[in-house]
C-alpha cells in the first residue's frame, strides 16, 4: 500500500520534529499566585473525584495521517490536550501530563508542518487552584508516551510512575521513536523516580475504582483509564485509542500506529467494556467531549 506507507513516513517525520520542539521547552514556569479553591486532598474525599485540566491544544492542518486509508486527507481539526487529576482516598493520580508548561511562554504557539501547538494554562497553576502541590501527587500514569501526554511528567519526581513495561522499553529506544520526547522521560531513563512497571492491566489503588486497561496498537503499551465513580458511574478515558468521535465510530486506524492488528483488537476490547459497563467514553483529544465534562475546577464523582 504505497499511499499508506507514504502517510506513515510523513507522520513519523512530523511527530519526531514535534517531540524535539516540545521537549526542548523544559524550563518550568513559576505558577501565578492564586488562592486555592476548595481543598482536593485524599483526606477530604470519601470516594474518587475526576478533574479535567486544560493542558494545551493542537491544531492539525491535515488529518491525512489519522487514517491509514487516506480518507481524511485535507481535513483540518482542533484537538484538546487534557490532563486528568484523580483524587482518591488513598492518593492523587495524574493521568497524562499534557504539553509542557513552558510552552505557555510562546504567546502565539509553536508551528511545525501541519501542527500548531499552544498552552494557555499551566498544569502547575491548575493543581495549585485545587490546593495540590506536585509533591502531593502520589501516582503518575500515561495512556502512552508521546510528547503531548508526558510534557509535565518531570514535575512529579516524588510520585510513583506507573508504566507499562513494554511501553517504557519502546519509548526509551535509541533513537527515540517518533512522537516520543526523551527529555520528558529523562527521570524514568535515569531511574531517578520510583517506577512501578506492569504488564497488562493495573488496579491503581487496589479497590477496583481506578484501573489502567491495556489497549495496545497506537503504541506498543498504550492504555485507557477506567474509573468507577459513586455518582457518575463508570467513565473510560480513551488515551489515543481514538482521536476523534468519527475515528471511534468508523474504527479508523492512524497510519502512525505501531500495530494495525493490535489497534483493531483494542477497539473491540474497549468497545465491549464500555457497552457491558454502560460507561461514559471520553475521547481525550475531542474538544466536544472535553467541553461536556465539568468545567475545571468542578469534577465528576
Amino acid at each position: 500500500m504505497k499511499g499508506s506507507t507514504a502517510i506513515r513516513m510523513q507522520a513519523a517525520a512530523t511527530f519526531a520534529a514535534l517531540a524535539c520542539m516540545a521537549g526542548a521547552a523544559m524550563a518550568e514556569p513559576t505558577p501565578p499566585a492564586a488562592a486555592p479553591a476548595a481543598a482536593a486532598s485524599p483526606k477530604s474525599v470519601t470516594s474518587p473525584r475526576l478533574y479535567a485540566a486544560d493542558c494545551g491544544s493542537i491544531r492539525v492542518g491535515d488529518m491525512a495521517g489519522f487514517s491509514d486509508l487516506g480518507e481524511l486527507k485535507g481535513e483540518a481539526r482542533n484537538f484538546i490536550v487534557p490532563c486528568f487529576i484523580v483524587v482518591h482516598p488513598k492518593g492523587v493520580l495524574v493521568w497524562d501530563a499534557g504539553l509542557n508548561d513552558a510552552l505557555v511562554a510562546e504567546k502565539n504557539g509553536v508551528d511545525h508542518d501541519v501542527f500548531h501547538l499552544e498552552v494557555k494554562k499551566t498544569l502547575a497553576s491548575q493543581l495549585q487552584a485545587l490546593g495540590i502541590t506536585p509533591t502531593d501527587v502520589t501516582h503518575v500514569a500515561f495512556s502512552h508516551m508521546h510528547f503531548d501526554h508526558t510534557g509535565n511528567a518531570a514535575m512529579f519526581t516524588s510520585a510513583t510512575w506507573l508504566m507499562n513495561r513494554t511501553e517504557l522499553a519502546w519509548a526509551l529506544g535509541d533513537p527515540a521513536p517518533f512522537g516520543v520526547s526523551a527529555e520528558n522521560l529523562a527521570p524514568a531513563a535515569k531511574k531517578t523516580v520510583k517506577a512501578d512497571l506492569f504488564v497488562g492491566d493495573r488496579d491503581v489503588f487496589g479497590d477496583g475504582s481506578v484501573q489502567i486497561l491495556a489497549a495496545p496498537g497506537h503504541t506498543p503499551g498504550s492504555a485507557v483509564l477506567m474509573l468507577k465513580l459513586k455518582k457518575a458511574g463508570t467513565v473510560v478515558l480513551s488515551g489515543d485509542l481514538y482521536h476523534t468521535p468519527e475515528n471511534h465510530h468508523h474504527h479508523r486506524v492512524p497510519a502512525f500506529n505501531t500495530s494495525r492488528a493490535e489497534t483493531l483488537a483494542s477497539f473491540d476490547r474497549v468497545d465491549s467494556i464500555v457497552k457491558r459497563s454502560k460507561a461514559r467514553l471520553v475521547i481525550q483529544h475531542s474538544p466536544a467531549h472535553f467541553a461536556k465534562l465539568p468545567a475545571f475546577p468542578a469534577y465528576l464523582d
